[in-house]
């Protein structure tokens, strides 16, 4: 359905916006049952008293500080991982050319662990898996690239990648101390526990940053799907798209796998989820972004609720879920 607004048309499909507006909905239902059970329940009509500071100092305390960074930065990574995860499937036209398969969350382990390993702080941490990011990007897509960058060149490529890194974060985490390696290992299960403000910060001014890029891309990248031939027919400077793209998801994966750690599954599930929901035939950044927010911040309030008393890290649920998630999709889509 086009919708002119002066000398400009918009194309609106209805069934996007529908699931737009579900995934909306269904986001602030989570965020408000995050806010308001636990161990110390909090009525709803009181969350926004004890946001803006004006409940009891119990309620501030709880939701304010406790809360609140936890949920929104939950949203914030989802949202990265959702989008880092569709700009890859999009560009390799693979549901498998995800962060997780190639290798740019393992790298990113890699350089939080030897941050942790060198008894890095918080901060440092963060700088190193974001550094470790973008330093597998850059080789994987080095060893990919003759003369132009295919998707399934760059899924075997990053496949292997993945799997070396693995085995060198493993290889470092067997010749770190017990301490050291016993922290490690908690942030590479991926977790939100004891996220704060300062968390949540980064995440949300890289969205701020990268959000209009990957708008910008969006509609070009559906063109490269039918093929760079294609593409360049139409016009699309083909390796100008794919280069803002790929930049844009490195940095999303990176910065998201800083705030939370290597959080598995969300940027495979929710891009292959939004689509399929949408029926939309090309890359869906939006749906995308809602759906890894609603899938990260869910599977983090049942990892604390539904498990109680024993509370899970995310990741381990996310990993549950998305192993299963992908035997399904290899069932249903052998070729």
């Amino acid at each position: 359905m086009n919708v002119r607004v002066g000398p400009w048309s918009v194309r609106l499909a209805p069934r996007a916006l529908l699931v737009t507006a579900l995934l909306v909905v269904a986001g602030f239902c989570v965020t408000v049952a995050a806010l308001s059970t636990g161990e110390f329940t909090v009525p709803v009509p009181d969350i926004l008293d004890a946001l803006f500071s004006q409940g009891t100092p119990v309620a501030e305390l709880i939701v304010g500080k406790l809360r609140a960074p936890r949920v929104v930065t939950g949203l914030l990574v989802g949202a990265a991982f959702g989008i880092s995860g569709a700009i890859f499937q999009s560009l390799t036209r693979n549901p498998l050319g995800s962060p997780d398969f190639i290798g740019f969350t393992a790298g990113a382990s890699t350089g939080g662990i030897i941050a942790v390993v060198s008894g890095g702080s918080a901060a440092t941490i963060a700088g190193g898996a974001l550094t470790g990011c973008v330093v597998t990007a850059v080789l994987v897509y080095a060893l990919a690239y003759r003369g132009g960058v295919q998707g399934y060149r760059l899924v075997l490529v990053g496949i292997g990648a993945n799997a070396l890194l693995v085995a060198l974060n493993s290889y470092l985490l067997t010749r770190a101390n017990i301490n050291d390696a016993a922290t490690a290992g908690a942030w590479l299960t991926g977790s939100l526990s004891g996220r704060g403000w300062d968390h949540a910060l980064p995440v949300a001014l890289a969205l701020l940053v990268l959000l209009p890029v990957c708008a910008y891309v969006s509609r070009p990248m559906r063109m490269i799907e039918m093929g760079d031939d294609a593409a360049r027919a139409m016009g699309i400077r083909v390796e100008v798209v794919r280069g803002a793209a790929l930049t844009a998801g490195v940095l999303l994966s990176g910065v998201a796998t800083a705030g939370a750690g290597p959080v598995v599954f969300v940027a495979l599930a929710a891009p292959q989820l939004a689509r399929r929901l949408t029926r939309s035939p090309g890359v869906t950044m939006g749906a995308s972004a809602l759906m890894g927010a609603v899938l990260l911040t869910g599977a983090d309030l049942a990892a604390q609720r539904l498990l109680a008393p024993t509370q899970l890290p995310v990741g381990v649920l996310t990993a549950a879920i998305g192993g299963t998630y992908l035997v399904l999709l290899l069932r249903k889509d052998r070729h």
